[in-house]
């Protein structure tokens, strides 16, 4: 893995002008993953050193200061002076108590890397890279980590852990969460996305200390919520939040299901149904996953028996309220807050291959948006996979595909030719009427047989011949080909998606 020239420059001019300067944090755990062939989480490269901000911003003129933390931002630029990248290059620093469980009351700039090793959260992120800037290439030798021209600076075991797969507070973990709580989200976050396990101590301390997540912004809240959703294992990421007693501060709302049963064709509790249609979702976008998890959020509060079997008539609206709420105290924008709560409310939609129409179909896309409709239906098979039932795509989910495909392409008609009958009035002097709709029949059928045909000047002439033939029996003809076409192109469809 090369580590960008950019890097390599701004290390050789801070390192000129008489300073230390380390790579340091996520991007050396980064760089020890990517020798272990994992996947690289970030393409975003810190730097660490001993110089002040004034003595940096000498360095790098052009960069930006406007914060307490030390933190510089230094702008790299291509050969036509436009910024192209942005480096945080921050002072050796120690932070004092956190009073308010989310800003230090005191930063004091250090001299020494150790200081800032210190106050970082997880050993896997306690690191910093010692770089020659002659080389511009890791060399990776065998299995063990031998990187020429590369010096890894570990206190904390954080190599060990990387090897082990164990996400480990630096220090005392309750120390830890008291500077920062949301370090617990943050845990669980790299839990999920490393493909990790949180170390005993450090899981009992996020227990200990879930209460403190109360004192933490909302915006930050769902930042991490996002992360953990867009990853790989977002299940197990939900189910850590629930088991650490963190979820209580989150969505407290989806644990009013927890022993809330079901009845008919539901096997698991709602809140075991909500976390189980998160796990199956086939969607990799954040927003269908949290619908999915959201969608029967609303259930407990309508549940009522009759005859002895459990209903929840009218979840999904109160589901939908319960859901937009949600989202405007996460801080969540507007779009995302609209395309969740659509999905949460339109979860229901009932589907019979026998009664369906064209239009009750294409009344379904505008209640839906066109653009949520795979929204819609990886919802349905999330639910369905979520109840304990084995096949994800019934015949009625295939066949609703179908319609939603069929309605929204037009069938062979005469819009797709080069001509239409506002030309041929403009500027052929036709009159409207049945001589004009019969010509263009005509020539939709002789397109169908050759797209070649389908250009406005070879229409014209053959318009003008047209308009001296026996109409009457070349409509009967184009009319037999339109829809053989027609049902030929639907045969097609229905193939495609495994219907009759």
């Amino acid at each position: 893995m090369e580590i960008p020239n950019y890097v390599l420059e701004i290390i050789k001019k801070i390192e000129k002008a008489g300073f230390e300067a380390y790579i340091v944090g996520g991007c050396v755990r980064d760089l020890m993953l990517a020798h272990a062939n994992k996947e690289i989480l970030s393409k975003d490269w810190d730097l660490t050193t001993n110089a002040l901000p004034e003595e940096i911003l000498k360095i790098f003129p052009d960069s930006k200061y406007d914060n307490v933390f030390g933190t510089v931002l230094v702008k790299t630029k291509n050969e036509q002076g436009e910024t192209e990248q942005v480096v945080e290059v921050t002072t050796y620093r120690s932070e004092g108590r956190y009073s308010d469980r989310r800003h230090p009351d005191e930063i004091k700039f250090e001299k020494d890397l150790d200081k800032d090793l210190e106050r970082r959260d997880f050993t896997v992120n306690a690191l910093a890279g010692k770089v020659k800037v002659e080389s511009k290439k890791l060399k990776v030798k065998n299995k063990e980590l031998n990187i020429e021209d590369f010096e890894i600076i570990d206190l904390f075991g954080g190599e060990k852990d990387i090897r082990k797969k164990v996400i480990r507070a630096v220090g005392e973990p309750v120390d830890r969460f008291k500077e920062d709580a949301l370090r617990m989200m943050r845990a669980i976050r790299f839990m999920v996305q490393l493909n990790f396990e949180i170390e005993p101590k450090t899981e009992r301390a996020i227990m200990k200390m879930a209460g403190s997540l109360k004192f933490i912004a909302n915006e930050r809240i769902k930042d991490e919520l996002v992360k953990i959703l867009s990853s790989d294992h977002s299940y197990e990421g939900m189910m850590k939040l629930y088991k650490t007693n963190l979820l209580n501060y989150i969505i407290p709302e989806l644990l009013i299901g927890d022993g809330v049963a079901q009845s008919r064709h539901h096997v698991h509790t709602v809140f075991k149904h909500c976390m189980l249609s998160l796990k199956h979702c086939p969607s990799k976008e954040w927003q269908v996953r949290l619908a999915s998890l959201l969608h029967d959020i609303g259930k407990p509060k309508v549940k009522k028996y009759r005859d002895g079997v459990a209903t929840f008539y009218q979840h999904e609206y109160v589901g939908e309220r319960m859901t937009r709420k949600i989202m405007k105290r996460l801080k969540f924008s507007g779009a995302d807050t609209d395309r969740i709560v659509n999905l949460v409310r339109n979860h229901m939609f009932y589907y019979d291959t026998e009664k369906v129409t064209a239009a009750s179909v294409r009344r379904l896309i505008k209640k839906v948006g066109k653009d949520n409709l795979k929204d819609l239906i990886d919802m349905r098979i999330a639910d369905r996979l979520g109840s304990g039932v084995p096949k994800a795509k019934p015949y009625k989910l295939r066949h609703l595909e179908y319609m939603f495909e069929r309605v929204q392409n037009d069938p062979v008609s005469v819009k797709m030719l080069k001509i239409n009958g506002d030309y041929m009035i403009e500027k052929m002097n036709f009159k409207p009427g049945p001589e004009m709709g019969a010509i263009l029949d005509v020539l939709l059928s002789e397109v169908i047989e050759d797209p070649e045909l389908n250009k406005l000047e070879l229409l014209e002439k053959r318009v003008e011949i047209l308009r001296d033939d026996n109409l009457k029996e070349l409509k009967i003809k184009a009319k037999d080909k339109i829809e053989e076409k027609r049902r030929k192109d639907d045969r097609k469809l229905k193939k495609g998606h495994y219907v009759k």
